[in-house]
């Protein structure tokens, strides 16, 4: 991996343009109490939040681990990890799959205290004065690197008073622009009771649905290049991480895409936009480059660290 055009570069800019697999129309994401996120552009065209940066970054972390191995794809595996087992010694979670990263209630709640303890130790400078990022991000990298690129927040008042903080490195969000409304419906039936009690599941329910068509689908992705050489790490812990980054964003656009039943979608064409220098590396090729960077920053990986839960 070369990654000299990225040097002194303060953002990697990368667009793909999308479009449904099948038909027109796509079902974006929705909100509490308020539904689609509907807005207007800068040019007043309607405008449409189709997955929103939350979303994305779980689904760019959905894309490194295979479900059924229950193990990092094999081009990330040697990343360190924090695994949480059950009472009975079966697998839980970890640190991967939780929407907060090392700070799950899973990891850090429990009984076993193996990752509070080790955090608490090692931060201890820092409960009173400034947080000091770089060593925060040293201590991160080794127990789960990838939360360095989703971002962390430990937000308990034993750590630092629930001060550290990492913002995202990777972000990623996914808008339409010029959007149709397309209107549909239709009813859920009931052969046996039509008219029964709607409220216990039974009767026929009629039900209406809300899709959008547009011209132009596109997936944004921002990885903060100033903010990964502000954590002070090594030249190679940083090649790894932006080969990390890249991977994810390669493979989410490959396999990642089916967001929702109606909302099925599929890569037109991709692009840098800053630094327009940049080549953006395939999916092989970043999948055959991944072991030797991993095997390079291992030193400085605690490998898997295990902790109990008991449910």
């Amino acid at each position: 991996m070369n990654f000299i055009a990225l040097n002194n570069q303060p953002r990697l800019l990368i667009e793909a343009d999308l479009q449904p697999v099948q038909g027109a129309r796509f079902q974006p994401t929705g909100f509490p109490d308020l539904g689609a996120a509907e807005f207007d552009g800068p040019n007043g065209q309607r405008m449409l939040l189709v997955e929103s940066a939350q979303s994305m970054a779980n689904r760019l972390e959905e894309v490194c681990w295979d479900k059924v191995a229950d193990d990092w794809t094999p081009a990330l595996k040697g990343l360190p990890l924090v695994r949480v087992m059950d009472s009975a010694g079966k697998p839980l979670t970890n640190s991967v799959l939780e929407s907060h990263r090392l700070n799950s209630p899973y990891i850090l709640e429990g009984k076993d205290k193996t990752v509070f303890d080790m955090l608490k130790a090692e931060l201890a400078n820092m409960e009173q004065g400034m947080v000091n990022i770089r060593q925060l991000a040293e201590v991160v990298f080794r127990l789960d690197t990838n939360a360095l690129l989703h971002g962390l927040f430990l937000a308990k008042k034993e750590l630092a008073g629930g001060r550290l903080r990492l913002p995202r490195v990777l972000s990623a969000f996914i808008e339409a622009e010029d959007i149709r409304v397309a209107q549909s419906g239709g009813v859920k039936n009931d052969s046996v009771n039509p008219s029964g009690d709607t409220g216990k599941g039974f009767g026929n329910v009629p039900f209406s649905r809300t899709e959008y068509t547009a011209p132009k689908i596109t997936a944004f992705f921002n990885l903060d290049l100033a903010q990964l050489r502000g954590f002070g790490l090594s030249d190679a812990a940083r090649d790894l991480l932006v080969a990390v980054a890249l991977f994810k964003i390669r493979r989410l656009l490959r396999d990642g895409l089916r967001l929702r039943t109606a909302c099925d979608l599929e890569v037109r064409g991709i692009r840098v936009t800053r630094p327009e220098s940049f080549a953006l590396p395939e999916l092989d090729a970043l999948e055959a480059a991944l072991p030797a960077l991993i095997q390079v920053a291992s030193a400085s990986f605690a490998g898997v660290t295990t902790v109990r839960y008991p449910g």
